[in-house]
């Protein structure tokens, strides 16, 4: 069992994929994969919301893996607009549950990530859905219908994905949208009460 912070190369569909992995606060209750921002922005797997999401996973018993996706820091390979990265997520819950055995799977990510996560999750199984600040209505892929459990948190003010966009995608599944007022795309001062919805509402 895991009992620090890691840094592992896991064999990717286009090479490796360099990944953090957080142990569990205590035993072990399931895997979680989380999704870094887009990467032409500066997006890693060491983002701040990314970070605070794996936090708040591992206290609640998750082992958490956070790839670089391809063409990211050391991750092999070149970014390809959320397509190729849904392969390379694959490839990182099948290398997670070689490890950890068949524990539930939850799917997280922020922004771009988000939209990975949410693709993922149209091709796996997975017991619970995290997407903040979804990249809603950027890429020419429309965003997925997610499951009516989905945890969706976005900022009213952000600047980046418009609520009023994540909206639009969430009104036709009637799935609720949980928003931080006043709180832009990074959640700037408001990770502490990020960690903390994320944890009651889990």
């Amino acid at each position: 069992m895991l009992k620090q912070l890691q840094k592992i190369d896991i064999a990717g569909p286009v090479g490796k994929l360099e990944t953090i992995v957080i142990p569990a606060a205590g035993d072990a209750t399931g895997i979680a994969v989380i999704c870094h921002p887009n990467p032409t922005q500066g997006g890693t797997n060491t983002n701040k919301v990314v970070q605070t999401a794996a936090k708040a996973l591992s206290q609640l018993g998750y082992v958490c893996y956070l790839p670089n996706l391809r063409g990211v820091g050391d991750s092999e390979g070149e970014h390809d607009y959320g397509n190729g990265e849904v392969d390379d997520v694959l490839a990182v819950i099948a290398h997670a549950k070689a490890e950890q055995g068949e524990l539930p799977l939850a799917l997280a990510g922020f922004s771009f990530g988000g939209f990975v996560a949410a693709r993922v999750r149209e091709r796996v199984e997975a017991d619970k859905l995290l997407l903040m600040g979804v990249a809603v209505g950027k890429y020419v892929v429309p965003t997925p219908h997610v499951p009516e459990d989905t945890l969706v948190i976005h900022g009213e003010a952000d600047e980046v994905i418009p609520l009023s966009a994540v909206l639009d995608w969430a009104r036709p599944q009637q799935l609720p949208v949980m928003v931080f007022p006043a709180a832009g795309h990074f959640f700037h001062g408001r990770l502490v009460q990020l960690a903390a919805m994320i944890k009651r509402c889990w």
